[in-house]
């Protein structure tokens, strides 16, 4: 498909896509380390299905030439970054868990700022399907004797700030370059004998989505072969 398209634009769900498999494929031994940090960096520079089509052609999900993300109808698929930073809007900006529990979750806005407050109860901010207010938004936490959960979509930086006493701030997250035109978050605030925790995680529809593509392209050979 991409061959009958090399000068057509890649859009950011595309560039995503092939970091995914590039990823995968460090993951596996396919790649070494330092080859992976060239091909990611010539992914999110091409600009045409022309250039990023190369930097998987000797990994076998190449193999059939699946079309790229903008020229296929998938469910599940993650909008480009483009249309989900929404400037100009305010989105939502507190959630309260007093002895209970918050969630933000699926097809919602994030202000630019957005307050957790949490007392003896949980909070789940998900933002993986979120619209963002601005290109950078920040998340100030407040856990006391309770905690925070921040999930975050593949290409978004984190930068974490908080203090915990008695509790913590997971910043494993913390630094991960993020994608040309992605948004940045910044988490803050406090953990007083409770916790706040950043995650990286695709959505369980695009999870699928990618597993059942991998499993047909492995298929794909020995269908030849018989």
């Amino acid at each position: 498909m991409t061959e009958d398209l090399p000068e057509l634009r890649a859009s950011d769900a595309d560039r995503e896509r092939v970091a995914e498999i590039l990823r995968d494929a460090v993951a596996e031994g396919r790649l070494a380390m330092e080859e992976f940090d060239e091909r990611l960096d010539a992914v999110y520079k091409a600009r045409t299905y022309g250039e990023l089509e190369p930097l998987t052609a000797d990994l076998p999900v190449a193999a059939a030439g699946p079309a790229p993300l903008s020229l296929r109808k998938e469910s599940g698929a993650p909008a480009p970054w483009s249309e989900r930073i929404v400037s100009g809007t305010e989105g939502s900006a507190v959630g309260i868990a007093l002895m209970g529990g918050f969630q933000r979750k699926g097809r919602w806005t994030i202000g630019r700022r957005f307050t957790a407050a949490c007392l003896m109860g949980g909070g789940e901010i998900d933002l993986r399907e979120a619209n963002f207010a601005g290109p950078e938004v920040v998340i100030n936490c407040w856990a006391i004797m309770g905690g925070v959960n921040i999930v975050v979509p593949p290409g978004v930086e984190v930068d974490v700030r908080g203090l915990g006493i008695m509790g913590g701030f997971d910043s494993r997250e913390d630094g991960v370059p993020g994608d040309p035109g992605a948004p940045r978050v910044i988490v803050r605030g406090l953990a007083l004998m409770g916790g706040v925790s950043v995650e990286r995680k695709l959505l369980r529809a695009e999870k699928r989505r990618l597993k059942e593509e991998r499993r047909r392209l492995q298929d794909t050979p020995r269908k030849e072969l018989d």
